[in-house]
């Protein structure tokens, strides 16, 4: 026994240095991370669908307008979303004046107290998407048809911080693509649910996003110019897909375009307050990774299920071998050498380490659960909405 399983630990280790030195060559080859010039962060609209429900959703918003002063910002927020309203006009306020008093129509504000880089926040209030339709590509059509071509279209979520270095990367991105998007990272939870969320994506993010040529784009966070988003049709041909951030990269792929992945961060930050919220999270997730593979072919599906499928698994060959055996000698090589090489990634990607033994540990032993949930159960929780998935293509809510 003790043969195959320090064999397991060494294929663990040797497929992980392979796709860390993989990740480290395409970050010495991805664009810099420069802050811009003031006239070129003024041609950038970022546009932010606000759904209300994190704690963290004001400090979010109010730290981008900060980080990217000079950029104009379009906030989308549904009609019947009080708590965003009120997030929204709260921060509007404190960083200038409006008037709220005709809620339906779009408000645009200057804010004071940046000198000659000022916030302009454009409030629009959305309607509800129709059966089928993709809420956030609803929201971001009207948004689109009111950009000027010249301008780049940025799409940020609400719980997602980019600094402005990293939309210097983006930007140029854009000089070497159709489409740039950035690589997700978390700032530390206040939960240990959180704490395992945030371990999934930072051990992760730069490991499956790095190595391989973008087969999807990071939907958190990523840019086009309006003149190519509007040559391929804008939004309107994929309302009715349900991962957005999929729909996207082949709506770019089907019209010609190509994909820049930076690897400059985005700083993520999402309350999980219970094991139930981290269980849904990691469900959804796993569940839209489902339908990903589904539209890839064969030598993809291959690739990515060898290169993201298999660590997990050897993982618990080792930790189940070298319990039963009580000799824990590979199990230790396995988790310094896991240790080395995730350090090393992290202090080269992000500029630190972000790495938290016990959670990092534990949040890839249950990576195969949650990948089954994901499987086989296909109804998601989404914030405040509820869908029954059959296909990408193919969903409704459930109420």
């Amino acid at each position: 026994m003790s043969r195959w399983v320090w064999g397991a630990a060494a294929g663990y280790l040797a497929l992980q240095a392979g796709k860390t030195v993989a990740s480290l060559r395409a970050a010495s080859a991805a664009p810099p991370a420069v802050p811009p010039a003031d006239p070129a962060v003024a041609k950038v609209v970022v546009v932010q669908p606000i759904l209300s429900g994190d704690p963290g959703l004001e400090d979010a918003l109010r730290d981008n307008l900060l980080s990217l002063a000079g950029a104009r910002f379009v906030w989308l927020v549904d009609e019947d979303d009080v708590e965003a309203r009120r997030v929204a006009h709260r921060i509007v306020r404190s960083n200038g004046s409006g008037d709220f008093s005709a809620p339906n129509l779009a408000r645009t504000v200057r804010s004071n107290g940046l000198g000659d880089r000022l916030p302009r926040v454009e409030l629009r209030l959305c309607p509800p998407a129709p059966d089928g339709v993709n809420p956030k590509l609803a929201k971001l059509q009207p948004a689109l048809d009111d950009c000027a071509d010249d301008e780049v279209f940025l799409v940020l979520d609400d719980d997602t911080r980019l600094p402005r270095a990293s939309l210097g990367a983006l930007l140029g991105g854009l000089e070497r693509a159709t489409l740039a998007t950035g690589l997700p990272a978390y700032l530390p939870g206040r939960t240990p649910w959180a704490r395992l969320v945030e371990q999934f994506v930072d051990n992760n993010a730069a490991l499956t996003y790095l190595p391989m040529a973008p087969v999807t784009i990071n939907g958190m966070c990523w840019a086009m110019r309006v003149a190519d988003l509007r040559a391929i049709g804008g939004f309107t041909p994929i309302l009715h897909n349900l991962t957005d951030d999929l729909a996207v990269a082949g709506a770019v792929r089907r019209g010609g375009g190509t994909i820049c992945q930076t690897a400059s961060p985005q700083w993520i930050t999402t309350t999980v307050e219970s094991p139930g919220h981290y269980v849904r999270l990691m469900h959804r997730w796993m569940l839209f990774a489902n339908l990903l593979l589904r539209r890839q072919p064969l030598r993809t599906v291959a690739a990515i299920s060898v290169l993201h499928g298999t660590h997990p698994n050897l993982l618990w060959a080792v930790l189940a071998g070298s319990v039963r055996s009580r000799r824990p000698g590979p199990l230790v090589a396995l988790l310094s050498g896991r240790w080395l090489l995730l350090q090393v990634v992290h202090r080269r990607i992000y500029g630190r380490s972000l790495h938290a033994p016990l959670p990092s540990l534990v949040s890839e032993l249950v990576q195969p659960a949650h990948l089954g949930h994901g499987a086989v159960q296909r109804t998601i929780r989404w914030r405040t909405r509820t869908y029954r998935v059959r296909s990408d293509d193919d969903f409704s809510p459930v109420r």
